[in-house]
């Protein structure tokens, strides 16, 4: 078996997603996006990087207050995203948890705009590989297995 030498400045970076159930103001029910204030632009699920010493969900939540100011309750792990392509920056692996949420979200920090999309009426394309994590989601509600 042939050795990979790998130094520590080429490990991919961890990262959270966070879908954020949340009803619209009449009552339908909604996700959260935010509109990236920073490159990559693009409307984008609320998240960012897990800081050192730091739990996947504990970041989760973080970055969810600091993008939305919302307080969320983590619901479940969606599914772990590694494609290498999957951030133009860089490679990053995302955890992405669903969580729910009360109140009206305000785009803080790394969010330049923010509102709560139907799954239908949600602006395209996303940043990243929101779409398909969001695909994903989607699936996973409709009680269909298999995520990719």
């Amino acid at each position: 078996m042939k050795s990979r030498k790998t130094s520590w400045s080429r490990k991919p970076f961890p990262t959270v997603d966070v879908v954020i159930e949340v009803d619209q103001e009449d009552g339908r029910p909604g996700i959260v996006l935010i509109e990236r204030k920073n490159p990559p632009f693009g409307w984008a699920l609320p998240g960012g990087f897990v800081d050192y010493g730091e739990s996947l969900e504990k970041a989760a939540v973080r970055e969810a207050k600091e993008e939305t100011s919302l307080d969320i309750e983590l619901l479940e792990q969606l599914h772990t995203y590694s494609d290498p392509g999957r951030d133009p920056r860089f490679h990053t692996i995302t955890t992405v948890y669903i969580a729910r949420a009360r109140g009206r979200p305000r785009a803080q920090d790394d969010a330049k705009n923010i509102g709560v999309f139907t799954i239908e009426d949600r602006p395209h394309p996303l940043a990243f590989d929101h779409e398909k994590i969001l695909e994903d989601y989607l699936r996973k509600k409709r009680g269909k297995s298999g995520i990719r």
